[in-house]
């Protein structure tokens, strides 16, 4: 339940065929796997030069990436000293999640008095592949799914500006650890048919517990991968 995305036209820039992200964007999407793998540790400096090569890029880029992972509180600037890696606790991570969930929540509970049936058969045919992708082990499609249906139902709240704010939320993990999540969770739970049973029946209360009760759970899953992944280790 991480693909919390937007109206349509925030996601545009997603289905532009052969487009490129702009290079700060992509600077900042190595910036954020680096930092979140443990690559990159609470406290250690980051070399602008260095990510540059690393990324192919000129520094012009990564410092406008860096300037937008500050105000994402990833990292830090210290005068006359250069950027530095941003502590991230354990809590952290369940922060972003408990407000992700606050905001999925509303919107699938918006979506609950608004969908249509058009929508619901449209969710109903994307959760048949994405379960027939969780029985073969399909990752990177479970990925792409799993961001299709939840789309969907924020599309369907038609609450451009809330669907934004929580995109922005969900940027700050990369996009990498979600497909994962997805799969793990929704094997357990299953999820994605209630979700969709409870639309059908505009039972938005009902929603809006599903949603957020799952992506809370999930923190725990993040927490897990990110330890295994070093981030926290001395």
């Amino acid at each position: 339940m991480f693909y919390m995305s937007t109206a349509e036209d925030f996601f545009a820039r997603d289905e532009r065929a052969d487009s490129r992200k702009q290079l700060p964007e992509e600077v900042a999407d190595y910036l954020r796997e680096q930092i979140m793998s443990g690559a990159f540790k609470p406290g250690e400096f980051l070399r602008m030069d260095r990510i540059a090569a690393a990324v192919g890029v000129s520094n012009t880029p990564v410092r406008e990436a860096l300037m937008s992972l500050r105000g994402e509180g990833l990292v830090r600037l210290l005068p006359r000293r250069g950027f530095v890696v941003a502590p991230f606790t354990r809590q952290d991570v369940r922060d972003l999640f408990a407000t992700q969930a606050h905001m999925a929540g509303e919107l699938a509970a918006r979506a609950a008095e608004k969908i249509t049936s058009e929508q619901i058969a449209e969710l109903e045919a994307v959760n048949e592949k994405f379960e027939r992708a969780i029985a073969t082990g399909n990752t990177d499609l479970i990925g792409s799914l799993g961001h299709t249906f939840h789309r969907a139902i924020n599309v369907a709240a038609d609450s451009n500006r809330l669907a934004f704010l929580l995109a922005s939320v969900v940027n700050q993990l990369p996009n990498r650890f979600y497909a994962t999540l997805e799969a793990q969770v929704e094997a357990s739970t299953s999820q994605h048919p209630l979700l969709i049973d409870a639309l059908s029946r505009r039972q938005s209360r009902v929603a809006r517990a599903l949603m957020e009760d799952h992506i809370v759970e999930s923190a725990d899953y993040v927490i897990e991968m990110l330890e295994q992944r070093g981030l926290w280790d001395r």
